[in-house]
């Protein structure tokens, strides 16, 4: 797929949530439990943190958003982490193993070292066997197990630890 990855914009809300929504909704994949209104994503698009990087993949022939992926600093009450970054990536369900995320992690990668990020940290659903292969495959590692770290619908989930350096 031809990708155009750039900075996300206010105007990408909606096609964020076209997303972002449907992988919410599916209870598989994410934590998130609760869809986001367009208000609040625009909002959170604003408030997003000057050190965080937030991108969008754009399929050239459609025009059309189909992943996103955010880094946003790690902890912003002591400077003792400013070097380490929480990232998400989220592709849209029709497009998947398209090469979307491995283009969003290598923009991705370059913008936080330029940033002044030197290690990027995660969560990820321990039953979400795509997401960490994802991340695995572009030189994350796992550190750890929260068990029990999630609960969603009465339900307890575990989530994978991980980190890469860059």
């Amino acid at each position: 797929m031809d990708l155009l990855i750039r900075a996300a914009q206010l105007d990408d809300a909606e096609a964020i949530l076209a997303i972002l929504n449907p992988i919410i909704e599916v209870g598989a994949y994410t934590v998130l439990t609760t869809p986001f209104s367009v208000e609040a994503e625009q909002e959170f698009i604003l408030r997003f943190p000057q050190r965080g990087i937030f991108h969008v993949a754009v399929c050239r022939h459609k025009q059309e958003i189909v992943g996103f992926q955010n880094i946003e600093p790690f902890a912003t009450y002591t400077c003792a982490f400013d070097h380490v970054g929480v990232i998400g990536t989220y592709v849209s369900l029709s497009c998947r193993r398209q090469g979307i995320g491995r283009s969003l992690f290598k923009a991705a990668f370059e913008a936080a070292r330029c940033k002044g990020y030197e290690k990027l940290f995660a969560y990820v659903r321990a039953d979400n066997t795509a997401a960490l292969a994802t991340y695995l495959s572009q030189g994350f590692r796992i550190i750890g197990t929260a068990q029990r770290h999630a609960k969603i619908n009465g339900r307890y989930v575990d989530e994978i630890m991980i980190e890469r350096a860059l």
